[in-house]
Formats: structure tokens, sequence, C-alpha cells
């Protein structure tokens, strides 16, 4: 029996070692779940925060994207209502009545003969009589041109171009920050 008794008491003591291995074993699974469970909501809430930024980033983007886009289309929306307002002032000019227009000339005239004396007149052809009577020209030649004059010296050296489309565009550049605030505010 002494036998049957040790067996016993090994046996007991082998279940009772079992047990508490198996107690070990259970608490160190258990802590290698939370420790892979921590590690993965650490993962999931860096990822989560990269994902918020890369977001706020491509919204901000998009923003500036668009932003630029609208202001594209406000310059290129000014620029053609100022390139309509150009041709309408060139086209007034260019359709102006043959009264207006022989006044202009001979206003034109009168300033650049100070410049250049006795100069050689160019016109658009059918004009010339509109500035016939201006004295102190030199010869005055009908060509194929837009309304408005070129004075020329005897030499041909110096030339005057004093088309309306010209002075126009002379007095736009000059003038194209007025004219805009005039128009845009």
């Amino acid at each position: 029996m002494a036998l049957d008794e040790v067996i016993n008491n090994v046996s007991e003591g082998a279940q009772v070692k079992a047990r508490e291995l198996s107690a070990e074993a259970e608490k160190e699974r258990a802590a290698i779940l939370k420790q892979a469970d921590d590690k993965v909501a650490a993962k999931r809430l860096a990822q989560q925060k990269e994902l918020e930024v890369a977001l706020k980033r491509l919204k901000q983007q998009e923003i500036s994207s668009a932003e630029l886009e609208a202001k594209r289309v406000i310059l290129n929306a000014k620029k053609d209502v100022l390139d309509h307002s150009f041709q309408v002032a060139l086209d007034s000019l260019l359709n102006m009545d043959e009264g207006n227009r022989g006044r202009m000339y001979r206003k034109i005239l009168e300033g650049g003969k100070t410049v250049i004396k006795a100069p050689k007149v160019y016109c658009p052809r059918g004009e010339s009589k509109l500035i016939s009577g201006v004295s102190g020209l030199g010869s005055i030649i009908e060509t194929d041109m837009e309304a408005g004059v070129i004075l020329e010296d005897a030499s041909g050296i110096v030339r005057l171009d004093y088309r309306f489309r010209v002075l126009l565009e002379s007095v736009w550049d000059k003038e194209l920050k007025n004219v805009s605030n005039i128009l845009f505010g």
C-alpha cells in the first residue's frame, strides 16, 4: 500500500503542478493576446491618424486647386470683357461718321505737323477729301489701310502712325488699370 500511496502522492503532486503550469500558461497566453491586441489597437490608431492627416492634406489640395481654377475662370472672364470693350471702342472709332472722322484727322494732323514739317500723309481710300483742307501738308496718298492717318517725312525715315487702332492700343495699354478698375471695381 505504501506504493499506492506514493503513486497517489506523485500523481496528485503532478496534477497540482500540471494545474499550476496550465494556469501559468493561461496567464501568459492572456498577456500575449493582450499585448497583441494593444499592438493592433496602436497600429489601428496610428493608421487612423495617418488617414486623417492624408485626408486633410487632400482636402486642402482640392480646395487650393478649386480656388486656383476659380481665379483662372474669373481672370479669363475679365480678359474677355476687356477684349470686348476694346473691340467695341475700336469699332466705334472705325465706324464713326465722316464729320467726326474729319475733325479727328484735322486734330491729328495739326499735332503731327509740329513733329514733321510738311508731312506726306497716308489715309484710307476715299478719305483724302476729309483732310484736303488742312494747310501745310505734303502729298496725300490714299491706300488700303484702317481708319486713321500715317505721316511721313520727306526722306521716308520718320513715320508717325496715327491709325485709330494704334492710337487706341497705345491709350489702352497706358490706361488698362483704370479701365479695369472702372469695369470691375
